[in-house]
């Protein structure tokens, strides 16, 4: 029987909370698009092998655009990782989604364009994006959602939402705000991607948990609610705090739940996401590609070196 490995990558708030409350072994790994965010610390929780890795780094000192979302992804592809949950904090473009919740969406579009968004530069391999998060993990955390709500009421878990990703670091104008919510986005954020599409590529499930801090600008508060900038950096702040508190609680009872649901977890479209998608002549990819991306792709080319 196939070996879950999760991978945790906690963004704003989440990741440094991640790392501060468990230790384990610490894993520095350099890979051929540079080093990860951070050393991975590798732990168990729940009873499950649990690779944790700050996305934002040491002091969130890595902005949106810098992070190296290949090297990342690729170094728990190393560690044996099959399904990553991510979080990260979100802007809310609906007024359904409110500060302090939690949602696991089900589809995203990409805004961003400065972020290398493949592992496969030199040859020709796509990847089906339709659905682009895992809908096993999605329903191992809306799962996990449940039982906490019936435990505690105050805790929301919403079981759909499209994000958008959008390039930052500057956050939207109100302009491109109202466009977002016209194009069906409901969460505005700045890490997802490209972060599912190599997950994808890498036949990693990968899963998300946004983390509502505040309303984007689109919503505007009534001139006489309106707090001076520290008041509201102030509220946001705390918004983030409450929402990685139930973001922890959320991932422990998922992991928790997943010894369960192993064998839909194994079963994830994900996980052979490259059986169809090589469509360059293996014979013809050069070795050194090959081995360059073992990890991620050696399994389909086991026959051809044989």
């Amino acid at each position: 029987m196939s070996t879950l490995k999760f991978g945790l990558i906690g963004g704003t708030g989440l990741g440094q909370a991640l790392i501060s409350q468990h230790e384990g072994q610490r894993h520095d790994i350099d890979t051929p698009f540079g080093k990860p965010s951070d050393a991975i610390i590798e732990v168990n929780i729940a009873g499950q092998q649990v690779f944790i890795l700050n996305r934002h780094g040491p002091g969130h000192l890595i902005n949106p655009s810098q992070i190296p979302a290949r090297a990342n992804i690729y170094a728990l592809k190393q560690l044996g990782v099959t399904h990553i949950i991510s979080s990260g904090a979100v802007g809310s473009l609906r007024d359904d989604f409110k500060p302090r919740e939690l949602v696991v969406p089900d589809q995203v579009i990409d805004k961003t364009y400065r972020r290398p968004g493949t592992f496969f530069d030199n040859v020709a391999v796509h990847v089906e994006m339709a659905e682009p998060f895992c809908p096993a993990l999605r329903q191992l955390l809306l799962d996990a959602g449940r039982q906490l709500a019936e435990q505690d009421n105050t805790l929301q878990v919403h079981g759909r939402g499209c994000y958008v990703c959008m390039e930052g670091p500057a956050f939207s104008t109100r302009a491109e705000s109202h466009m977002h919510r016209l194009w069906g986005g409901d969460l505005i954020g700045m890490t997802a991607m490209p972060e599912a599409k190599l997950a994808r590529e890498a036949e990693i499930a990968y899963a998300l948990v946004a983390l509502v801090t505040d309303y984007d600008c689109w919503k505007k508060r009534p001139a006489d609610q309106k707090p001076d900038p520290a008041e509201l950096m102030k509220e946001i702040i705390g918004n983030v705090e409450a929402a990685t508190a139930n973001a922890l609680r959320l991932l422990r009872k998922a992991l928790e739940l997943a010894a369960s649901q192993h064998e839909a977890l194994m079963a994830s479209p994900a996980l052979r996401a490259l059986e169809l998608s090589i469509w360059s002549d293996k014979a013809r990819i050069a070795p050194e590609e090959v081995d360059r991306l073992r990890p991620i792709w050696g399994r389909y080319f086991q026959a051809q070196e044989g």
